[in-house]
Parts: C-alpha cells; sequence; structure tokens
C-alpha cells in the first residue's frame, strides 16, 4: 500500500466493509458539514472536550466505564483485582518463538502493469509505525489515516491508522462503522450511553445530489450507545 491523502469532500464509490447508515429522526436538524481545512469550534470556553466514555478529562479509565464508585476504598480494590487479573491472563500468555514477526512479502491489493522504472515494490516507510504517528501530528495527515483504515480492509496498516486515530480522540461506532469525537462536552452522560453534538466522518462517497460525503460532519442531539463503542485494536 501507498498512503494517499485523500481531501475531504473527493469522489469515489467503495462500499467494502462498511454497513449501515447514519440516520437519525426528521427532527433532528441536517448535520453540519466541515470545509476542507476548517478548525473544530466547539462551545466550551476552555479545555479539551475529552474522549468518547470518559465523564470527564481527569478520568483515565477504560472507554465506556465511567469510574464513580461510591468510595475511593472501593475503586482502589477493584483497580488491584483487575491488575491481578491482568497480570494472570499475561502469565497464560507469555511469548512463544513463532510469536516472533516474520519478514513480509509485499503482495499488491490492485496489481496493475507499469514501466520498470515505476516503483515495483512498497515503500518500506509504510511498515514503520513512526510514519503513522507522523500523519497523525499533520493537518492534512487524517485525511491519510481514513483513506488506510476505509480502503486496506485487514491488513497492518488499518490497525496503524485506527491507533493513529484513537490517540486524537476518535472512537470507532459499530453500529454505523464510522469514527465520532466529541465536539464539546456532553449533555448527558449515564453508564450506558452519552448524548451531546459530535464530529463524525462521513465515509459514503456519494451520498446523493444534495450531501456529499467522504468529509467530517457535525451530528447534533446524538445519543452515543456505549455497546457500540469499539475498543479493541486487533493487528
Amino acid at each position: 500500500m501507498v498512503a494517499a491523502e485523500v481531501a475531504i469532500g473527493d469522489c469515489g464509490d467503495d462500499k467494502r466493509g462498511v454497513s449501515g447508515s447514519l440516520t437519525e429522526p426528521a427532527q433532528v436538524p441536517r448535520d453540519i458539514d466541515l470545509s476542507p481545512g476548517q478548525p473544530l469550534q466547539s462551545n466550551q470556553p476552555s479545555g479539551s472536550p475529552g474522549v468518547i466514555g470518559r465523564r470527564s478529562i481527569s478520568d483515565l479509565g477504560a472507554i465506556g466505564d465511567n469510574i464513580g464508585g461510591s468510595s475511593a476504598n472501593s475503586g482502589g480494590i477493584r483497580d488491584q483485582v483487575h491488575n491481578l487479573q491482568m497480570l494472570e491472563a499475561a502469565f497464560y500468555k507469555l511469548p512463544q518463538p513463532k510469536d516472533s514477526e516474520r519478514a513480509k512479502s509485499y503482495i499488491s491489493m490492485n496489481p496493475a502493469v507499469t514501466p520498470p522504472s515505476y516503483p515495483q515494490v512498497q515503500a518500506p516507510i509504510v511498515n514503520n509505525p513512526a510514519f503513522w504517528e507522523r500523519l497523525g501530528s499533520e493537518n492534512n495527515g487524517i485525511d491519510t489515516l481514513f483513506f488506510a483504515f476505509y480502503y486496506q480492509q485487514n491488513t497492518y496498516h488499518q490497525y496503524l491508522a485506527a491507533k493513529e486515530l484513537k490517540k486524537l480522540s476518535w472512537r470507532y461506532h459499530r453500529k454505523y462503522s464510522t469514527w465520532f469525537q466529541r465536539h464539546e462536552e456532553p449533555k448527558v452522560t449515564t453508564d450506558e450511553y452519552e448524548q451531546g453534538i459530535y464530529v463524525y466522518f462521513d465515509y459514503h462517497i456519494n451520498n446523493g445530489d444534495t450531501q456529499r460525503g467522504w468529509c467530517q460532519k457535525i451530528k447534533t442531539e446524538f445519543t452515543f450507545e456505549y455497546n457500540y463503542l469499539e475498543d479493541e485494536l486487533v493487528a
């Protein structure tokens, strides 16, 4: 794969690996498109809106696990039990010699006849996690991350792209097969869901004559149910 940047609003058609459509009741206002390069303006006076599944920025618990027990002592006991469980799981899943990384041979997903002067193998840099980390820090790099996630299905590059998107506080919604990010702190937060204004990535290339896709949009009064929150990354 050669990582390619796809400008927000570019056209095409790809339905692979995605399902569902992001629809809300008719009473909800139409989603707002964000122009290329347009910064996200939040109504919050300062600070970050945090990450989906957390009630506050200081909450560093697991996604969807809104820590707020009856006492600090109970929370400490729960953390201790969790740590013991993780140690036991690690003991039974010790690395084996067969787990070492094997040499990868490049197989083009879209082979084409090219002249000898054209590169015949994939650039080694795209297998370097540092390359994807750099994309996450660049202004237009997020377009490449979304491109890799949707167009490089079941590959190491898709995993690295998803990893960087999560670092940028994006969270994947399994029902709508797309990524969401808080636009501001949610108005309602429970143990099962949170509700508020979110930015999501419309992965559809063409949504019709009146709506364009492959861009970031704002969804108001949206309910993000935690049971649809994907928090597992599989390499």
